[in-house]
């Protein structure tokens, strides 16, 4: 007589999965883009990370492009709003600046989720805490409310594309070329022929990364402060009915 068989083993050898939630998907895309960069991050790449089918996380996350995101939007978890509330660093304008330069700076570190952030609209809680600290620091200023409303997304405008614009220059291989280039371009001109550009030479490529930053940052929140939004017309204000 042969041995009997014992109890048949499952044919499933690894644990069960755990259940997928919009924020393990989120972490696992935020970890997938420091190992591979943001274009790995796809929704066919990601369900691969997680073992299981692209159908299953468009019940969580719509498209890549969502993916990206909240991937932006949890990164800007990173950004130091305590440079806010520390008030040995300077008035409102230069912590707001170190604020900006914080959130320019997270963004320089991921050179595709810099541009990404272009045209992405993050609003999640991170976005929406950065948000809130910016108003406040116009609010402290005493910028008009409606004013800080409109100029907040100028600030962050002008700081997103700054991270993108130089990301993308440090990446490039021939960025020092480009560099010295413009450089020989710009002392080399005549003074007959372009008087300004030949008397403001030094100045057009002078100052740091850093204080031309905080510069900008200046100017804008002092534009900001004096430019009154337009009065709404009968044509702007008018609603569908």
């Amino acid at each position: 007589m042969t041995e009997r068989r014992g109890t048949p083993s499952s044919r499933r050898e690894r644990p069960a999965k755990p259940a997928l939630t919009r924020e393990g998907i989120v972490a696992t895309a935020v970890a997938l883009m420091r190992a591979e960069g943001l274009e790995k991050v796809t929704m066919r790449r990601l369900a691969q990370e997680l073992d299981t089918g692209p159908a299953s996380l468009y019940v969580y996350v719509a498209n890549t492009a969502e993916l990206h995101t909240a991937v932006l939007d949890e990164l800007l978890g990173e950004v130091d709003l305590d440079l806010a509330e520390d008030v040995e660093e300077g008035d409102w304008r230069d912590r707001l600046a170190r604020v900006l330069t914080s959130y320019t700076d997270m963004l320089f570190e991921h050179p595709a989720l810099a541009r990404a952030a272009l045209t992405a609209r993050p609003r999640g809680e991170h976005y929406l805490r950065l948000l809130e600290r910016l108003l406040a620091l116009l609010d402290e200023g005493g910028v008009p409310r409606t004013q800080a409303a409109w100029g907040v997304d100028v600030l962050l405008q002008f700081a997103t594309a700054t991270a993108a614009e130089q990301s993308t220059r440090g990446q490039a291989t021939e960025a020092a070329e480009e560099w010295d280039a413009l450089t020989r371009a710009i002392h080399g001109v005549a003074e007959k022929t372009h008087p300004h550009v030949h008397t403001l030479a030094t100045s057009l490529l002078g100052g740091s990364p850093e204080d031309r930053m905080t510069w900008c940052v200046q100017a804008l929140i002092n534009g900001i402060a004096l430019t009154p939004i337009p009065t709404p017309t009968p044509d702007t204000d008018r609603t569908d009915s």
